[in-house]
């Protein structure tokens, strides 16, 4: 028993280790060329192995469900330029740290609502800041460090924690404060982070099983209450911010206004109401871009994926 759990260990490690060499190769791969090359030659192998996987099917019966009028080749078109966007953003990670340079920012980044951040900055007041899986996602993290804003960024870490460490170290190489935020203990750190006066940031388009019933495209949808349970408990801003890629390797960043925080007296309800009206920001962002989203997650109960 105690040997076969040692081999059990030994093949793990051997396994994580061949995935972080294969990273590696990803990064460095991607590195030799210009982000500008490297946005480009990703989108085109993603667009061509995109569609052969298993997700693409997911992405479809999302699509569908949520634009139930869109004919066929209209699907074919958007799901392919959604491929082609997760490509650039495939490309363009090994390349963020150019992000760190305010002149390589503001010559790739157009930024409305910047202000905003600056002037929670200057007056000390935290802020719950949400934003969806759009576009090059690590672009909004980038806009937050470029702000001076003392934001600390919730994220998923990586199944292997030799992978982890190296996507640590690069979105630490543009400023990114990381904080894990899944359980209970990731929940306390947010809260203690917001009574140090900082910022935190999550996102908040995903399915979460043991979250909180709101319509999300004319559909009930289990949806994350934590970053408006956290922007509640002490009256703090709720704000939204947006990512719209421009072409190639160049962003539009949107700080947008605060989501209004229920005021029903019912704490319950006032926490779904809010999330509903979440949920109807991040579908308003989505219908105007369609592609720019990441479709792949599966966003309703598991049967709607079974047909």
């Amino acid at each position: 028993m105690i040997e076969a759990q040692r081999n059990a260990s030994l093949l793990t490690k051997i396994g994580r280790h061949g995935e972080a060499l294969a990273w590696d190769a990803y990064t460095a791969f991607f590195r030799s060329m210009s982000i500008d090359k490297a946005s480009d030659t990703a989108a085109s192998l993603l667009r061509f192995i995109g569609p052969k996987t298993s997700t693409h099917r997911i992405a479809r019966i999302n699509m569908q469900r949520c634009f139930p009028e869109a004919a066929e080749p209209e699907l074919d078109r958007l799901l392919g330029n959604m491929w082609d966007g997760f490509g650039r953003l495939v490309g363009e990670m090994p390349h963020l740290d150019k992000f760190a340079d305010p002149d390589f920012f503001n010559e790739r980044v157009e930024f409305i609502g910047r202000e905003k951040l600056e002037q929670a900055r200057d007056n000390n007041q935290p802020l719950v800041i949400i934003s969806l899986h759009q576009s090059n996602w690590e672009i909004a993290a980038a806009a937050l460090m470029q702000s001076g804003l003392n934001c600390h960024l919730t994220y998923r870490p990586a199944n292997n924690p030799l992978i982890d460490a190296r996507i640590q170290s690069t979105r630490a190489d543009y400023g990114v404060k990381l904080m894990a935020a899944k359980g209970g203990e990731g929940a306390k750190r947010l809260i203690a982070a917001l009574k140090a006066g900082e910022s935190v940031a999550l996102m908040n388009d995903q399915k979460m099983n043991d979250g909180v019933e709101a319509p999300f495209f004319g559909h009930p949808s289990m949806t994350a209450p934590g970053p408006t349970r956290l922007a509640m408990r002490n009256n703090y801003p709720l704000l939204p911010i947006s990512v719209r890629r421009l072409g190639g390797v160049r962003f539009r960043v949107t700080i947008h206004d605060p989501v209004k925080l229920s005021t029903n007296h019912d704490k319950a309800q006032a926490i779904v109401d809010t999330v509903g009206t979440i949920n109807q920001w991040v579908e308003s962002v989505i219908r105007e871009a369609p592609e720019q989203w990441f479709w792949v997650h599966r966003r309703w109960a598991k049967d709607i994926y079974r047909k």
